[in-house]
């Protein structure tokens, strides 16, 4: 009765330490970085780092408290200074990452504490055993072969504590790991969310749900706790959504709440316009996160995407160098150099970093996708298939790995299966127009025409950032002889890049240019004919053309002057188009 009555209070009072204050109270921020001090020991104490480090990160972004302020030290049960010498040698062990050392130590013991730390060890243990096996056996796109052996155990006996509700917040974060591994992923919600009811401060639970979440609706569906640290789960979750409009009025609201000076709360603002391909935005709180932070090695494999885009090569060297003298056996290390040999079209070195940064984690999604970049650079359509394949169980919600699976099927001339996972990524990015593009051209490759000129025309309205979707919608026009529409198209086309002040050598401005001059001709409409055939000149690949046109053009003036009936007879019914488009004033523009 008496240890009963103990774990009780320590239940109790373990719950007045970490239940986070109502958002309605966010301004407290002294309450709130007593608890983040709190909930960092209590984290500390189970080995569970990356909540440690997330919270210790935030409390530093905070003011410092003064002495009499500190919360006081974590309450001990009568079970607790029980299991006190076997918790301290286990949590040593622990600590050196002998993890089997460790559970053996811990046996019998009775505290919440020991039985977290017993049943984390064995879990841990069995996924070193499962990563050794990986590393000794197979190469990494065999990786998912093989399983955790300790998992079903681990299951059995948690689940047991479960029914009996003999769990603590971090024993029911721990359960939902385990199911979410046995790929139990409907039960790994509803524990997670039980999770972070229990014990609302600390973040493993609530990135491990978030791993889980797969749209708006489930998320809307989940009842979570009333705290303010659900407003940090909810703009991470709104950044994984591609929902980035809201995850920044999200992040600038918990900045001008008091975390201004919290570099975790940049680092996922830069990543978050690294989404949006805002890349000057991106890059420059990078910069200014690596002043701040000059050892960071979180997020740095995003900063050299962004560096790889705009084919900064200096500059993605030296951050390769930089991050090989501080660690050069972390993953992000290897994702910037795989990404560096990349961008030297060096795509064997490359593929091999990127196989590296999998050996050290083979849940890293990036190294998978870029891995599959690489082996289609390479023309090895299998590997590449396998790679964003493993990217895809890692994270459902990667569209770059639906995407590459579509371009690596139209590889392989396989519209059907190109339809299938340009759609997915369609899905995750409904405003992007890359993948519209995609959709459209595996909707023209199975002659489904109208929605093929539904997605180029939506491409276009959603801001065409490769600027090919007018393009091939006056393509797809031409081709099914609707000259009229092709027409506009193409005039669109030229309209806008002539307004944004691009240069004349774009590719298909030319192409653009030879198809208005002969349709302009063909309407008699001679003096936009002859301004297009001008403007061909100017470009080598429709030089001779252009001349031609020109050259036909004065011919029929010539007739025209000396025949008064063709000038002022009726047109012919053939030559009359249904319906003429406006003229193309390029008049205003300069080449």
């Amino acid at each position: 009765m008496v240890a009963q009555r103990d774990l009780c209070a320590a239940r109790v009072l373990l719950f007045q330490m970490v239940t986070p204050i109502l958002m309605s109270e966010f301004g407290d921020l002294v309450q709130i970085k007593k608890q983040l001090i709190s909930v960092i020991s209590l984290c500390k104490e189970r080995g569970l780092v990356h909540s440690v480090k997330w919270a210790s990160e935030l409390a530093f972004a905070l003011d410092p408290l003064p002495k009499n302020e500190l919360p006081p030290p974590t309450f001990f049960t009568e079970e607790d200074a029980q299991d006190l010498d076997a918790l301290g040698l286990a949590k040593s062990y622990f600590d050196l990452k002998e993890y089997d050392r460790a559970a053996y130590f811990l046996r019998g013991c009775c505290s919440q504490k020991a039985y977290f730390l017993y049943m984390y060890s064995r879990y841990l243990s069995g996924e070193k055993k499962k990563d050794d096996e990986t590393v000794d056996s197979l190469g990494p796109l065999e990786k998912g072969q093989v399983r955790n052996e300790a998992l079903r155990e681990l299951r059995v006996e948690l689940s047991k504590k479960h029914s009996a509700g003999e769990l603590d917040g971090f024993a029911l974060y721990l359960y939902g790991v385990v199911l979410r591994k046995l790929d139990l992923l409907k039960e790994a919600v509803d524990v997670f969310v039980e999770a972070t009811h229990a014990l609302p401060l600390h973040w493993g639970a609530w990135l491990e749900l978030c791993n889980l979440i797969t749209n708006i609706e489930m998320l809307k569906s989940l009842s979570l706790p009333d705290c303010w640290i659900r407003d940090f789960f909810m703009a991470h979750m709104y950044t994984e959504l591609q929902m980035i409009k809201e995850a920044l009025q999200k992040y600038q609201s918990l900045i001008e709440a008091g975390f201004s000076k919290s570099t975790y709360i940049m680092s996922q603002i830069a990543v978050a316009y690294h989404n949006i391909r805002d890349i000057d935005q991106a890059l420059a709180l990078f910069n200014e996160l690596r002043e701040q932070d000059p050892f960071r090695i979180e997020n740095m494999d995003t900063f050299s995407n962004l560096l790889y885009v705009r084919s900064m090569k200096p500059e993605l060297s030296y951050l390769a160098h930089n991050l090989v003298e501080i660690d050069k056996y972390r993953v992000e290390t290897c994702c910037v150099i795989g990404n560096y040999y990349s961008l030297r079209s060096q795509h064997e070195k490359a593929a091999l970093y990127f196989q590296r940064a999998l050996k050290l984690n083979p849940r890293c999604l990036g190294a998978w996708t870029l891995m599959g970049h690489e082996y289609m650079e390479m023309k090895n359509t299998s590997a590449a298939i396998q790679a964003y394949r493993h990217a895809i169980e890692v994270n459902k919600r990667d569209y770059r790995a639906w995407y590459g699976l579509g371009q690596t099927y139209e590889i392989l001339k396989m519209p059907f299966y190109c339809l299938y996972y340009y759609r997915k990524a369609h899905q995750l990015r409904p405003n992007d127009s890359r993948m519209l593009v995609a959709l459209g051209e595996s909707y023209e490759k199975l002659s489904q025409h109208v929605e093929a000129k539904k997605c180029y025309w939506r491409a276009y309205s959603v801001g065409d950032v490769e600027r090919m979707a007018l393009l091939k919608l006056a393509k797809l026009h031409e081709q099914l002889n609707e000259s009229d529409d092709a027409a506009q198209c193409y005039i669109i086309y030229i309209q806008d890049i002539f307004s944004c002040g691009e240069q004349l050598e774009h590719a298909e401005v030319s192409t653009a240019l030879r198809y208005l001059g002969q349709y302009y001709f063909k309407n008699k409409l001679y003096d936009e004919a002859s301004l297009c055939a001008q403007r061909c000149c100017d470009y080598n690949d429709a030089r001779e053309e252009g001349k031609a046109l020109l050259r036909q053009i004065s011919q029929v003036r010539d007739q025209t002057e000396s025949s008064t009936t063709d000038l002022f007879g009726p047109l012919s019914s053939n030559n009359t188009p249904i319906r003429r488009v406006s003229p193309l004033d390029l008049s205003s523009f300069t080449p």
